[in-house]
């Protein structure tokens, strides 16, 4: 390569460079900074309705406790996110902290998806198994889960913890991807998509035709359990949504660009689409609580509730929080009856 191609290589490199960062400025602050008021508030009292004393223990409800738990440890680090993009992409607060972002934001994304599997599973087998007992419906069984879980994802993903991978020579850069790490990067998506995404994927996939399958082939003409099979179908509906929307665009992004020149000009398009999908990845922390609503056991009836007794109006104007809590039992009692579908 002789002087002339250097320069014009170089010449490409930072103009490729300049618009990236550009339009990563003008995207993420927005987006990060956004994700991070929804995902606070939503998870922060997503949470605190979860540890009532008067919400039901399900292992349903164990997996989405750290579910939430896992989006508000996420979002915490969005506005450092956002900081670095709002000082035209200066780093401030250090080489470890640069490192923690990049591990928070995998260890989040691969937990909420493991999670969303297994509650998946659970689903499968209240709905198309409904008289059996299986251990994935245990509670003492869903906390070990959980526990696994945790480890594997955190363990898993600690080479981003490696200044190799993760780390900066420049103090000012982070959140970025180095160009010489692209080979390394590349072997390792390679496993973390099979084992990260594509076996939860086609997991999730089988468990919700087979449970959509069992629920539209049911005949009952029973009210109760009309309402307990329409409420499943939505829950099926939108985490499958959650799923395609937050996770399959950004999977597919990231392979083709460690694939391609990332950092061609000709490969500009396929930046800012992978830009976009990380948006959508993250925004997963602030869409959860929507299942949580739909799904979790009394959290529609506590979440009133918790907001009805600090209020000055009491819910319909006559109805007292301890005789709305009563009421919640006993309808979440009554849908229990229908087809077991509290455990699910």
């Amino acid at each position: 390569m002789n002087i002339s191609e250097m320069m014009l290589n170089n010449s490409n490199s930072s103009s490729f460079n300049y618009t990236i960062d550009a339009f990563k400025q003008a995207i993420y602050p927005v987006m990060y900074l956004f994700i991070f008021f929804l995902g606070a508030v939503g998870n922060s009292l997503s949470i605190y309705v979860f540890f009532q004393p008067s919400q039901r223990k399900t292992s349903v409800n164990i997996y989405m406790q750290n579910l939430a738990v896992s989006d508000l440890m996420f979002v915490s680090t969005l506005p450092f996110r956002a900081s670095y993009y709002l000082l035209g992409s200066h780093w401030i607060f250090g080489d470890i902290v640069c490192r923690i972002m990049t591990y928070a934001l995998y260890v989040n994304m691969y937990c909420s998806i493991y999670f969303l599997t297994v509650l998946s599973v659970v689903r499968f087998t209240a709905i198309v198994y409904p008289f059996k007992r299986w251990k994935v419906t245990n509670m003492k069984y869903a906390k070990i889960t959980c526990a696994a879980i945790w480890v594997f994802v955190l363990a898993a993903s600690s080479p981003l913890f490696c200044k190799q991978i993760a780390g900066y020579s420049n103090p000012d850069k982070c959140l970025d991807l180095h160009p010489e790490s692209t080979d390394i990067l590349l072997m390792m998506n390679s496993i973390v998509l099979v084992v990260g995404f594509i076996l939860p994927f086609c997991t999730i996939i089988i468990c919700y035709v087979f449970a959509i399958r069992a629920l539209l082939k049911s005949r009952t003409p029973q009210r109760k359990k009309m309402v307990s099979h329409r409420k499943a179908l939505s829950t099926i509906i939108i985490t499958l949504i959650l799923f395609l929307l937050c996770f399959l665009p950004y999977h597919i992004l990231r392979t083709v660009h460690l694939m391609l020149d990332s950092w061609s000009q000709n490969n500009l398009s396929v930046h800012k689409a992978l830009v976009v999908t990380l948006c959508l990845a993250a925004m997963n922390s602030c869409l959860d609580p929507v299942l949580y609503y739909f799904a979790a056991e009394n959290f529609k009836c506590l979440f009133a509730l918790c907001f009805s007794a600090h209020a000055e109006v009491p819910i319909s104007g006559a109805v007292s929080p301890n005789s709305f809590t009563l009421l919640c039992k006993v309808s979440s009692q009554t849908l229990a009856k229908g087809l077991h579908i509290i455990e699910m």
